[in-house]
């Protein structure tokens, strides 16, 4: 089986997964959505998140690291699972800590964990993606050349894997381009927008408005509403930093 084929795959099950993943932990239990809305996760518009397709296949690709040196088998996986965990965090904080030096963007926030660092990563979610590791191993690794098998002898498949990768690269222009507006407004009033909270701000403007609010595209506007939305979002936040 082509390593190629196999990442594609991963890739694309990661991310779609990841996204149903998000999606209900953000609407029951995230703390940054205490009024419990349906939140489109990510910066992209489309129901996929890119940080857990390449999360899969690091799993992937750490699940065969050879830890026969630890003689108790339930202290291997132990071992193995948080070597995962810690790749993945790592990974994670790598590509958080761009969004915030580059672009002025926090993709999500753990500031209200403890034991963050820079709101980026915790101990918290390291111990999720833990788990997950878990879960991957023993639910999921298994039966990854079967679903691959299948995937290969189903061309209509074939076909949704390839128009899913040429929507979320058509996805990732049209995105990139209003993360460029935000990211020029932050970095004027030298703050860092926090993307989730900016998704409730809108949301909650758009009902104060009786217009009706959007779940795919909700960053999505005529110019002047965007302005205008992120100037009393960075004002929200100046007067927030003013009062602690």
């Amino acid at each position: 089986m082509s390593l190629f084929l196999v990442l594609t795959f991963l890739f694309f099950v990661g991310s779609v997964a990841g996204w149903v993943l998000e999606l209900f932990y953000r609407r029951f239990f995230s703390r940054n959505n205490p009024e419990r809305k349906w939140i489109n996760p990510g910066f992209l518009t489309g129901p996929y998140l890119p940080l857990y397709g390449f999360s899969l296949v690091i799993l992937f690709s750490l699940s065969h690291i050879n830890v026969s040196f630890i003689k108790q088998p339930v202290l291997q996986k132990i071992v193995l699972f948080a070597v995962m965990a810690l790749f993945i965090t790592l990974f994670e904080y790598i590509a958080g800590l761009i969004f915030i030096k580059k672009m002025n963007i926090a993709l999500w926030d753990y500031s209200k964990c403890w034991g963050n660092i820079q709101g980026i990563i915790c101990p918290q979610y390291t111990f999720y993606w833990w788990f997950l590791s878990g879960i991957y191993y023993f639910l999921i690794h298994p039966r990854i050349l079967n679903w691959l098998y299948w995937f290969t002898n189903h061309i209509s498949f074939s076909f949704v894997v390839g128009f899913f990768y040429g929507i979320i690269c058509i996805d990732f222009c049209y995105s990139l381009q209003i993360m460029t507006k935000i990211r020029k407004y932050a970095k004027e009033n030298q703050v860092v927008i926090r993307l989730e909270n900016l998704k409730n701000h809108i949301h909650s403007e758009r009902i104060q408005r009786k217009e009706k609010s959007r779940f795919l595209f909700i960053l999505h506007n005529d110019k002047e509403m965007v302005e205008e939305t992120l100037k009393q979002y960075i004002k929200k936040i100046k007067d927030f930093n003013h009062l602690i």
